[in-house]
């Protein structure tokens, strides 16, 4: 059985869809025949082994909104035949491309998100992704909320199968120096300590948790980085919080699990269906600490149950944000209550192995 899966980029390159792609095909190295094509974030083509992974990165022109630009899929398509092409959706150039070269093999077609901001690009992508999907042999999404509320994947339902993301928690597990480091991070940053990791953008929702640390007395960690980095200082120096709102920048794969071990709670207050799953929530899980986040109609709150694996809020509610952490942060039995069992979630229903046997299921049904 010979697997091609095709996204728009690949390890180093992280995002949440970027990890999960790599988190699959690395479950599956030696179990089937599987190569990873995406464009490259260069204007070259480079065929490396990642992991032990094949993968394929074709020349890409820049960027188009957040999609490569990146015509050499098509040939790519030509050239690299496969029993079973898997799609990650959405990579617009990926998939026209895909059409473009006769439509080959079974496809597979995971659906990350909707496309909620383009509404301009959505005028010439929307007949492709109808085209993409009636197309589609099975159509994997992380959490049953996507079908209840894609206006993409109401018409194609019956096709649809929730295969929930996968993470391998061993990274995360406390040892001595992951302890070490993150005494030093609290040292550093001070106490309490609220933790908010991902991309500077504006879906993130981050000015609303920079606005709720009003009234929070605690420490806000932001890292990462991104477009929205400088304003979102600014908004915590204008707001007079600039001394309890710290910018770390961007943190490697090494240092994730010290940044969560080091705070009381993480936070993800995202504010729109951009954000799918908010595959972070499972990473601050499995380092045993709960979650706020908000209720969104996707998977976000699937990942982070109220009142079992922290809290959930209203989007664009400040004052929600605060309470909840201030909740949280004044009470100790709940904090870490919500955080064993957020722990315990992960490691039963969100592991790797299970991510890996679904997809095997699914490739040897096609």
């Amino acid at each position: 059985m010979k697997v091609l899966q095709v996204n728009k980029l690949y390890y180093p390159f992280i995002g949440g869809v970027e990890k999960h792609v790599q988190d699959v095909a690395e479950s599956l190295r030696g179990k089937i025949d599987l190569e990873v094509l995406v464009a490259n974030t260069a204007h070259r083509k480079v065929t490396e082994t990642v992991n032990g992974v094949p993968v394929t990165r074709i020349p890409s022109w820049g960027r188009l909104r957040s999609a490569p630009v990146a015509p050499g899929f098509y040939r790519a398509f030509k050239r690299m035949p496969a029993d079973i092409y898997h799609l990650h959706f959405p990579n617009p150039f990926g998939e026209i491309a895909y059409l473009a070269a006769g439509s080959p093999g079974k496809l597979v077609v995971t659906y990350h998100s909707d496309v909620v901001r383009q509404k301009t690009l959505l005028r010439a992508y929307g007949p492709i992704i109808k085209r993409l999907l009636k197309r589609a042999d099975v159509i994997m999404v992380s959490s049953p909320n996507m079908i209840k509320t894609s206006p993409w994947l109401q018409p194609v339902k019956d096709k649809c199968v929730v295969v929930p993301f996968g993470i391998d928690a061993a990274p995360f597990q406390s040892t001595g120096e992951i302890a070490a480091k993150a005494a030093a991070v609290r040292r550093k940053y001070g106490t309490p300590l609220v933790l908010f990791l991902g991309r500077l953008i504006y879906y993130k929702g981050i000015k609303y948790l920079i606005e709720a640390m009003k009234t929070v007395d605690a420490q806000l960690l932001i890292v990462g980085a991104g477009v929205l980095e400088e304003e979102l200082k600014a908004q915590a120096k204008d707001l007079g919080i600039g001394d309890r709102v710290h910018f770390a920048g961007e943190a490697t794969d090494a240092e994730l699990p010290a940044y969560f071990h080091a705070c009381d709670l993480f936070v993800l207050p995202s504010v729109a269906n951009s954000e799918a799953f908010g595959f972070v929530q499972l990473e601050a899980h499995a380092c045993g600490k709960p979650v706020v986040s908000t209720d969104l109609p996707t998977g976000v709150p699937y990942a982070n149950l109220d009142g079992v694996t922290g809290l959930i809020v209203p989007p664009k509610d400040s004052a929600a944000l605060a309470q909840a952490i201030n909740r949280l942060l004044e009470d100790d039995a709940l904090r870490q209550k919500l955080g064993a069992q957020a722990k315990a979630r992960v490691e039963n229903e969100f592991s790797r192995e299970a991510l890996a046997k679904a997809m095997l299921e699914i490739y040897s049904r096609l």
